[in-house]
């Protein structure tokens, strides 16, 4: 995880679907070319650092996920598909 960019502390406080709205947002925006270079630069690395946060909710959903599953009476861990 060392590759990844510090989440700045606004981004790290918002739920999975708060920063899934904002990232699309900012997806639309880059898709329109309505927006300059240094705009298109800044709004770039914020959705970056939102892509890396709603990956990082994913992940602990779904360790909770398989820490949950039960079969066969005893609790054991199956893949959550959440791709």
């Amino acid at each position: 995880m060392a590759d990844y960019q510090k989440i700045p502390e606004e981004i790290a406080a918002l739920s999975f679907e708060e920063a899934l709205q904002e990232l699309e947002k900012i997806v639309e925006k880059l898709d329109s070319g309505q927006v300059d270079l240094d705009q298109s630069i800044d709004i770039y690395t914020r959705g970056s650092a939102l892509k890396q946060h709603c990956e990082g909710k994913l992940r602990n959903a779904q360790e909770r996920v398989d820490k949950i599953v039960n079969q066969n009476g005893s609790l054991s861990t199956q893949p959550a598909n959440v791709e």
